[in-house]
């Protein structure tokens, strides 16, 4: 029975994400299909979006490398009180 309730929420949230067909007429060719409202209004716009992709990239990339490789290696560094912590 749980199968069915995450496949009916599954099925239900992906539906909601699609465009109507008025909001779809006035995307542009790019966002056709994807999203509701006008679309960009000017070539700002995407000058903002890409902006804001790259800054989501460069943070995910720094993020994910600090994770795997910390780089503090003193044993007077803040977290040896966690991890030396009994």
């Amino acid at each position: 029975m749980k199968k069915y309730y995450v496949l009916l929420f599954m099925i239900a949230t992906s539906l909601t994400g699609l465009a109507c067909p008025t909001c779809e007429k006035a995307q542009p060719p790019i966002l056709r299909g994807i999203s509701h409202g006008t679309g960009p209004e000017s070539k700002w716009d995407y000058a903002i979006i890409w902006a804001a992709v790259i800054l989501v990239i460069v943070t995910l990339f720094f993020s994910i490398k600090w994770l795997i490789r910390p780089g503090e290696k003193t044993p007077s560094h803040i977290k040896r009180i966690a991890i030396n912590f009994e």
